[in-house]
């Protein structure tokens, strides 16, 4: 197996348990409702989700740990897409917010940080900022 092989297939490892905590907040009130569907479909796609890889991960989405990404950048990109999601109902729960909190310590974000950085990707989503300007936002806050 090749150094490129190790690489796609710990890359491709990442992209499913990012896509599982994806699913966790989805489904946190046992529902997935369209606009989180939606949202699902998307992030697969985006990640190279197979279809059945999809239907395993939905079935049980605890199986997979969340490994985090080894770039800053990549980390907040994470962070965005589980706002989003958050966001992908129109409503937004106690328990969404518990469960992202938890995710964001395992992207790697410091832990005398996460409440900060969790609120603030919360208010950027909210107010339809886009990835770039989530970006730059969250390095604002997130400084050491």
């Amino acid at each position: 197996m090749s150094i490129s092989d190790l690489y796609s297939s710990g890359k491709h490892k990442q992209e499913m348990g990012h896509f599982a905590s994806v699913v966790k907040i989805a489904m946190v009130d046992n529902t997935i409702t369209e606009g989180e569907q939606k949202l699902l479909d998307r992030a697969a796609r985006k990640l190279n989700i197979s279809e059945e890889e999809y239907k395993v991960i939905l079935k049980n989405p605890d199986a997979y740990p969340i490994n985090p990404p080894i770039g800053y950048d990549e980390s907040i990109e994470r962070l965005y897409r589980l706002t989003k999601m958050i966001f992908a109902d129109d409503e937004v729960t106690k328990d969404e917010v518990v469960l992202m909190r938890k995710i964001t310590t395992a992207l790697s974000f410091p832990l005398d940080n996460i409440e900060k950085v969790c609120d603030e990707a919360i208010h950027l989503v909210m107010n339809d900022n886009d990835l770039d300007d989530f970006t730059n936002a969250i390095k604002k806050v997130n400084a050491v």
